[in-house]
């Protein structure tokens, strides 16, 4: 049987939301389910918060850069380690994207050498439209540094929390809750899935009404179809929102059992040449994927001998994102590091870490890897 990577996992209860969706003949991108499924975030994270639900988290990540006003000739700053999801938006808007390399202590952007570009920026006069740093592989970024530079230079921060919902920052604070909007994602293989979707995630109730007015064909009010602007199809269908509900109630426990099965790996497996990506004091990530790196001149394997060898026996592992930098479609962007996210790249594997992979099952994908560690020596 084939050990995937992150494959979906329900609660048992999903099927119950999505009958009452068809009951009630909501099944379009309308209804109670999504209303529900929205509240239900919004209540998950605390605070004053709004939330939409929108078909993907590129769709969320695009619609929070049009309403900052980001267009044609503008730059947005992000972090180069991300999927091409958390990118493509910039490009959809005309706009240019500015890469960041990152902390070698916590695997997110790298607020010193932010900081840095932001202050020549300033000086030179070319500040960008919005900064988007990724909760990579669900471990929240510095919140409170990265406010503090949005306000400090007036730019707007939209954090890509797609997968970080059920990650927490210092002192309890949620991923997903910071700057002027976050965007969730809801894919098949996140913490919990909508089949597909995504969420708008802001605390300007402003955002919100505009993010449902685009992602709605920008249909102005008027008994026929009046547009004064160009909008999108991207609401939420109802009935994947109905799924959405069945998964909120067991979020909590699926983070936990990601948690659990990162720390079994890490009591297994930590060695000389084997490294886990760190979790900074006080953050609590959803580990939504184990990523490890392994040195070949340490170990005598490289990541590619132990993806492939993984699977030679159906057992699906894989490389780190490629940082965008290194992309052929953004070759010659600018790029602020020194290669740390290149060398996570050239070395990194993320290992089966599904919430419903079995402990015997765990057990296979560590007992193949110490058989080629051993065998290397």
């Amino acid at each position: 049987m084939r050990i995937y990577l992150s494959r979906p996992h329900m609660s048992g209860t999903e099927q119950d939301y999505v009958a009452q969706a068809f009951a009630s003949n909501f099944v379009a991108p309308l209804g109670p389910q999504l209303e529900a499924f929205e509240a239900s975030v919004s209540d998950y994270l605390g605070g004053d918060l709004h939330c939409v639900g929108l078909s993907s988290g590129s769709a969320a990540l695009h619609l929070a850069l049009r309403i900052a006003g980001v267009g044609t000739g503008d730059e947005v700053w992000i972090s180069s380690m991300t999927f091409a999801g958390g990118i493509f938006p910039v490009n959809y808007l005309g706009a240019t994207p500015r890469f960041f390399d990152l902390d070698p202590a916590s695997w997110t952007i790298d607020i010193a050498r932010l900081t840095e570009e932001l202050a020549v920026a300033d000086r030179d006069g070319r500040l960008p439209k919005a900064i988007v740093p990724t909760d990579l592989y669900g471990q929240s970024v510095d919140l409170d540094a990265l406010e503090a530079l949005a306000a400090q230079y007036d730019i707007r921060l939209v954090l890509d929390s797609a997968e970080s919902l059920g990650a927490a920052y210092r002192e309890g604070r949620k991923a997903g809750t910071g700057g002027d909007a976050a965007i969730l994602s809801f894919n098949g293989n996140k913490i919990i899935t909508t089949s597909g979707g995504g969420m708008l995630v802001t605390r300007h109730k402003d955002w919100a009404d505009q993010a449902r007015f685009l992602a709605t064909q920008a249909r102005d009010p008027a008994p026929h179809y009046e547009h004064s602007t160009f909008g999108y199809n991207y609401r939420l269908s109802n009935i994947c929102a109905a799924i959405g509900l069945g998964q909120m109630e067991v979020l909590d426990d699926r983070v936990a059992r990601r948690r659990a099965i990162c720390e079994r790996y890490r009591a297994t497996l930590s060695r000389p040449g084997i490294s886990f990506m760190p979790e900074p004091d006080g953050h609590r990530s959803t580990r939504w994927l184990t990523a490890l790196t392994i040195d070949p001149e340490e170990t005598g394997v490289s990541r590619e001998d132990i993806r492939l060898m993984l699977l030679e026996h159906e057992i699906e592992a894989r490389p780190l994102w490629k940082p965008m930098h290194m992309q052929p479609l953004y070759a010659g962007s600018p790029y602020h590091g020194t290669g740390v996210d290149e060398a996570l790249f050239a070395n990194g594997l993320c290992l089966p870490s599904g919430s419903d992979m079995s402990d015997e099952q765990q057990d296979e994908v560590i007992q193949r890897i110490e058989n080629l560690l051993d065998r290397s020596r």
